[in-house]
């Protein structure tokens, strides 16, 4: 009797569990089916995307570590200014919680780009279910640098965010309505902030806004999707000001940058420009280097970083910031078509190389002193993570990487082209700024500091994501015009 009467209760509970398991998948199914458009898939992608954007961290076992974390350790943890690092990113690191787990900075920048991505599709393709965005994040991490990025500590990742971000803002703002387009302008402001070569990326992109604007504006042409110019400069002037105000709190003085001209300098010297003038001009000239012009490093990465290098004999950016910028101005003005056909040959070798893992490497030997200095408590997990034990192997990672980006850069030629063929406006325009964009970044790295693969591999998986939302676009806009037609 007692054992049918616990079979019963057994098989009821059986199929009490089985009902909630199937409730839940069902529930589940709704949600993951949803348009992005519904409030709930929105924020579902936006949480849902951050592990997938930090899985490459997660596989590490920790953050990914690129040479300059220590700087920004010292400068924001330390609270010791550095010339060639952005405050505002160090300060980030220290209001943030890098001082405690530099986890709480990868998963900022993760939501941070979740957020970013989530709205692109929105406004984009807000028919777009919540998994299929979720596929498309996945997709991105396997043949892309973008998990690389996201999950490192190091503002690289924001430079793709500047880009959609001020996308956003122009084009969307109406569709993002007044909360998003405050935090969109949030996260374009930081992401300006987090670097100068950003501030000239957003002055950059906010021009080529007015000039589109201007253009319509001048055609008479209202069929064209509108530019407002103003919200990127907003960006721009709190990026500004916030750059600034943070050099201020650690110097008690008011400037923009003090590493520019040697990054110029060290680009000239790399395309041989430097000692050209150094043999034309010394030692009338006068230079300090003359003296050094036997024995100038070859590279740019070469005089600002090696010890042996004249740079650091003369005081770093602070010895020869003066005669770093008299050499640029005297060879400007000596050699002006030289000095264009250089610009433009590193704009476009920055614009082809966009190899996955520059410089990411075992690096213990020169940050574990920093690291032990200012985050001691994370030492033995940064020790132990399969970067610091060299198991990554980018050589098999850019044999899908670098094929897929140079097919999609060639995809984004063609289809740009066939969006304006087929008066697809609103791709047009998408795959257009992309394509800007892209040149842009290219010129600003390549041609006002040297080509390095991270400089265009840490935008480059935007590349890939406005092909498929426009896709998506024409798709959808294809079967409404089926329904439309009653066929």
């Amino acid at each position: 009797m007692l054992d049918s009467v616990v079979d019963g209760l057994s098989g009821r509970m059986s199929d009490t569990g089985t009902s909630a398991l199937r409730g839940a998948a069902a529930r589940f199914a709704h949600a993951i089916s949803a348009p992005l458009q519904n409030p709930l898939s929105e924020a579902a992608g936006i949480v849902l995307l951050c592990p997938i954007l930090l899985s490459v961290a997660i596989w590490n076992g920790f953050p990914i570590i690129y040479y300059d974390t220590g700087a920004y350790l010292l400068e924001g943890v330390g609270h010791a200014f550095v010339v060639e690092r952005s405050p505002v990113y160090s300060i980030f690191l220290f209001v943030a919680g890098g001082g405690w787990s530099l986890w709480t900075i990868a998963l900022i920048q993760a939501l941070m780009t979740a957020f970013v991505m989530t709205e692109m599709a929105r406004v984009f393709a807000p028919r777009l279910r919540l998994w299929a965005l979720l596929l498309i994040g996945a997709a991105l991490v396997i043949v892309t640098g973008l998990p690389w990025y996201v999950g490192q500590i190091e503002p690289d990742c924001l430079t793709a965010l500047v880009i959609l971000s001020i996308y956003l803002l122009g084009f969307h703002a109406r569709k993002l309505g007044p909360v998003r387009s405050w935090l969109m302008v949030a996260v374009g402001a930081f992401s300006t902030a987090a670097h100068p070569s950003h501030l000239v990326l957003t002055a950059g992109l906010a021009l080529s806004l007015g000039v589109y604007r201007g253009v319509l504006w001048l055609a008479r042409n209202r069929s064209w999707p509108q530019a407002h110019v103003r919200p990127a400069i907003l960006c721009f002037v709190l990026a500004l000001t916030t750059i600034v105000a943070s050099n201020f709190a650690l110097t008690g003085q008011v400037f923009v940058t003090r590493a520019g001209p040697a990054f110029l300098f060290a680009r000239m010297l790399q395309d041989r420009i430097v000692m050209r003038l150094l043999d034309d001009t010394c030692p009338a000239s006068g230079y300090r280097l003359c003296k050094y012009k036997d024995m100038l490093p070859r590279t740019a990465d070469g005089w600002l970083w090696g010890r042996d290098s004249p740079f650091f004999r003369l005081d770093r950016f602070a010895g020869t910031n003066a005669e770093s910028e008299r050499i640029i101005w005297d060879s400007i003005k000596r050699y002006p078509l030289l000095q264009v056909e250089a610009a433009l040959n590193d704009a476009a070798n920055q614009f082809v190389t966009y190899r996955t893992g520059d410089q990411i490497e075992p690096q213990q030997w020169a940050l574990q002193s920093v690291f032990m200095r200012f985050i001691p408590a994370q030492v033995p997990a940064y020790l132990e993570a399969r970067q610091q034990r060299g198991e990554f192997r980018f050589r098999t990672v850019n044999l899908i990487d670098v094929p897929i980006a140079g097919l999609m850069l060639v995809g984004l030629i063609v289809m740009l082209f066939r969006a304006f063929v087929q008066r697809r406006r609103k791709s047009a325009v998408l795959l257009g700024y992309v394509l800007v964009a892209l040149l842009g970044n290219a010129f600003i790295c390549g041609a006002l500091s040297n080509p390095h693969a991270r400089y265009q591999s840490r935008i480059i998986w935007i590349v890939p994501f406005a092909l498929v939302l426009a896709s998506v676009d024409w798709r959808i806009a294809s079967l409404r015009g089926v329904v439309e037609s009653g066929t």
